[in-house]
């Protein structure tokens, strides 16, 4: 029985597929722990969804936390977000994978279930979450703003706080050899980023999908698989 994490598929649903299928070839004895950015830039948020949905109903264990994308996309269908933000923000690729024009005609069980996301869980000796912690909170696990959107935090990491337990998130890409390193320095960091960029296909070094076995402290990577011409050409790269 394998603990793996997974973090910010951004719509690239074949990636992701390929991944739980393919490459971790995960069993119903293991349990998936996604940390958030299932949508926007990739082409299949949508289905993203369809398959962690279809997973849960076949048995699988699946965990998922919420992420900065899912946030902007809540905010904006309940009027408290820009639309004209979200689609350039990558939200455009998630209505056409819906073939929809406007957040609101996204059927209600999407919304739900990203409603239902929680901020962080803590599996054996790892708090996960999906962009960091806010070290400067009274309670780092309060701070949900800083859960979804701590960048360059790490520096101030309170290790009397963190005690023997490790960090893994996502939220700010890395190229592949830079969460490879992040490995082998998490017996002393304790940090762990796994954002290895998987909608950056034109970013090199970028364009991995990875997911780390915290059971086994190994790191897997799957290379992009899906068409990401539509963001490429909507962001002019």
């Amino acid at each position: 029985m394998r603990k793996i994490a997974i973090s910010d598929i951004h719509g690239c649903y074949l990636t992701f597929k390929k991944m739980v299928r393919d490459v971790l070839q995960l069993t119903k004895e293991d349990e998936l722990y996604l940390l958030g950015d299932y949508v926007d830039r990739g082409p299949g948020s949508k289905q993203v969804f369809d398959f962690i949905f279809e997973l849960l109903n076949e048995g699988y264990k699946v965990r998922c936390l919420i992420g900065n994308h899912e946030e902007v996309f809540l905010k904006c269908i309940k009027g408290r977000g820009r639309l004209s933000s979200w689609l350039t923000y990558g939200g455009r690729m998630t209505l056409d994978s819906f073939t929809v024009d406007y957040p609101t005609e996204i059927p209600d069980i999407y919304v739900r279930f990203m409603e239902s996301l929680a901020y962080y869980v803590e599996v054996d000796n790892y708090i996960l979450v999906h962009a960091g912690l806010n070290f400067g909170a009274v309670d780092p696990l309060k701070d949900t703003y800083g859960m979804t959107w701590s960048r360059d935090w790490e520096t101030q990491a309170d290790m009397d706080w963190l005690g023997s337990r490790r960090v893994i998130y996502g939220h700010t890409p890395q190229t592949k050899s830079q969460v490879e390193f992040l490995l082998e320095q998490l017996p002393k960091q304790q940090l762990l980023n796994i954002d290895a960029g998987c909608y950056g296909t034109y970013i090199p070094g970028y364009g991995n999908l990875a997911a780390f076995d915290m059971t086994n402290e190994v790191l897997h990577f799957q290379k992009n698989i899906d068409n990401m011409n539509a963001w490429r050409a909507q962001t002019g790269h």
